[in-house]
């Protein structure tokens, strides 16, 4: 089921199909992709009333720079369009209600899903960020601070912990931009090592949308801009979730 859900990704993120061919998922209208759709999306994906943990929330392992830098954007989130998005511990939890389209579905009894960067449950230990999304800008913020169990080069975080980290960032914000699910590709340049709990900034956009694809691109530095730690560029295959 899974090599037959990846074929049906690969297929997918070809170039447009032949004139009179059966599209194996339905495409999507780009006007609605693009437009009308993106309140109703952040308003599934950011739910107001839940009880899962939200782990996008300040804690006692965050320096002062990732502290500083999440009041400034939380007081964009109240004039300037910004959007703080909750981090739950699976996608499972973001999109309730809807499914994986038909023929990409997985079963198994294992209850405790986790998304991989949602995998280290510590304080501190991992992965601590946070995502910002600007809807009309079709952009996205993310703060990134790396705990000890992601290092690489002594004192570093490894190249791994980023690159999915930008994955991740990249992921958000192609669903909430345009129903983006997968990723069909992901280049990386790394250009300086990021020390361990300190503080990167991910600075995301939707470049454009064209062929069922949001194309998108990444700069990972320093708060204040001077450091650049990593370029990144990704493709996102568009694909709608069907009903429960």
């Amino acid at each position: 089921m899974i090599r037959r859900g990846f074929q049906v990704v690969a297929r997918l993120g070809q170039h447009r199909a032949l004139p009179g061919t059966r599209h194996i998922l339905p495409r999507l209208n780009p006007t609605s992709a693009f437009g009308s759709t993106t309140d109703s999306l952040v308003s599934r994906f950011c739910q107001e009333k839940t009880d899962l943990k939200d782990y996008a929330l300040p804690n006692a392992s965050w320096c002062p720079d990732m502290l500083s830098l999440y009041q400034e954007f939380l007081e964009k989130t109240k004039a300037d369009g910004w959007i703080k998005l909750p981090s739950f511990k699976s996608n499972r939890d973001h999109i309730q209600g809807l499914k994986l389209p038909s023929g990409l579905a997985v079963t198994s009894d294992k209850s405790d899903w986790r998304i991989f960067t949602r995998c280290i449950l510590a304080e501190g230990q991992g992965y601590e960020y946070v995502i910002f999304f600007h809807p009309s800008k079709k952009k996205s913020v993310c703060l990134f601070q790396p705990g000890p169990y992601l290092e690489g080069a002594p004192g570093f975080a490894h190249g791994g912990s980023l690159a999915a980290l930008m994955d991740e960032t990249f992921s958000k914000t192609a669903y909430l931009a345009g129903e983006g699910l997968f990723t069909l590709s992901l280049n990386i340049r790394f250009k300086n090592l990021i020390p361990m709990g300190s503080l990167a900034v991910l600075n995301v956009d939707v470049e454009r949308m064209e062929d069922q694809k949001l194309y998108m691109s990444c700069v990972a530095q320093s708060r204040d801009g001077q450091t650049v730690y990593a370029k990144s560029s990704g493709v996102f295959l568009q694909l709608q979730l069907e009903e429960e």
